[in-house]
């Protein structure tokens, strides 16, 4: 009887704890005498038959490295190649799949992979999912690694500009990624110590912050508790999704393209256009862009990597396809790909962070 094939691919965006993954499922799935195959450069490789053997020695030594030893594609839709004017290639996907006697494949993606992995599993080729974004938004599951690797750089961020802000007197204003979720700059900013965090579940209003920002100014003139250690200066994370109350999302630009055509950012110019005119202090932004999704996963993020790797790799051999991993009560589970498609996972207003936010006198741009 043939040996078990299944294949490997890393879509949409790359992260932090993608090769710990690789590596997890690989070796757990060699180990069980299946054949393991790279995808390359994600959907784009099913689409343009750009497969090649997974070893041990391949990926034995890639659990602390950033980015993906297979590359990926934030572009590659089988249901819509840009390459091909915007054909449905998925029939090519499939028949590539049955020539090569893949058995099923493992994607590790966000939800748009998610989505598209669905899709390709309905017709017929097996998928098992894998969360992975540093925006912590997919549903279902409490935890994406890469997540704490950004909100690692958004915290140390915060700290080297807090320096900068007490030092001039400054209002500093950082701007994170998270799409339509506010996950990085709340726990990012949290950490940090910022002293005012800016989500796109809470619509802000400019004059709270204005206030805020005010107030701190004041310094020693204020007795209110959040003012009474004030050195005059302010540091405010904001999420690139955040708007204020009645306003929209700021949006960059439009890449008719990619299958999320919409990418935000500019949100932090926006803001410093808002305060400047009511503050004596200067006010600057800085946009931490792709800075966040680079570099080496934390420890945190590999175990948790490794352990969705293993999961995979036990689920594959189950035959438990048409699922995700998840994180849920600090345990690895199933969940069905079909309610984790097209589905953001926000911050719950009434999250303990949240609460813990107000409590600590931060400024959440609430009136």
């Amino acid at each position: 009887m043939a040996r078990m094939h299944i294949g490997i691919l890393t879509g949409g965006g790359d992260c932090p704890g993608l090769n710990a993954v690789i590596r997890a499922a690989t070796l757990a799935l060699l180990d069980a005498g299946v054949r393991v195959s790279g995808i390359e450069r994600g959907f784009m490789g099913l689409m343009r038959g750009r497969m090649r053997p997974l070893t041990a020695p391949d990926v034995v030594d890639i659990l602390d490295q950033g980015g993906t030893i297979l590359g990926t594609h934030n572009k590659a839709d089988p249901f819509h190649d840009v390459g091909h004017g915007g054909a449905d290639v998925s029939q090519r996907v499939l028949a590539f799949a049955r020539e090569k006697a893949l058995d099923a494949v493992v994607v590790i993606g966000g939800d748009g992979t998610m989505t598209i992995a669905h899709r390709l599993h309905q017709m017929g080729l097996p998928m098992l999912g894998v969360p992975k974004t540093i925006d912590n938004d997919l549903a279902l599951t409490e935890r994406t690694f890469g997540f704490d690797s950004a909100v690692a750089v958004v915290a140390e961020a915060i700290g080297r500009l807090r320096t900068t802000a007490r030092a001039h007197g400054r209002v500093m204003i950082v701007e994170t990624m998270g799409r339509y979720a506010g996950w990085i700059a709340l726990e990012g900013g949290l950490a940090g110590g910022a002293d005012a965090i800016l989500i796109p579940e809470i619509g802000f209003d400019p004059q709270a912050v204005i206030a805020r920002c005010q107030q701190r100014e004041r310094g020693d003139d204020d007795d209110s508790p959040s003012a009474r250690f004030a050195d005059g200066s302010t540091v405010i994370c904001v999420a690139e999704g955040a708007a204020p109350i009645g306003g929209s999302m700021t949006v960059a630009q439009r890449l008719d393209d990619s299958p999320d055509p919409i990418r935000l950012g500019g949100v932090g110019e926006h803001l410093r256009a808002m305060l400047e005119p009511h503050l004596r202090s200067e006010v600057r932004t800085t946009l931490l862009g792709h800075v966040q999704r680079g570099g080496h996963p934390t420890p945190f993020d590999r175990v948790l990597a490794t352990r969705f790797g293993h999961a995979a790799a036990q689920m594959a051999l189950r035959g438990q396809f048409g699922q995700m991993v998840a994180l849920q009560a600090d345990a690895c589970v199933a969940v069905p790909l079909e309610s984790v498609a097209g589905r953001t996972r926000c911050v719950p207003l009434d999250h303990p962070l949240v609460g813990a936010a107000r409590s600590l006198g931060v400024c959440l741009g609430e009136p």
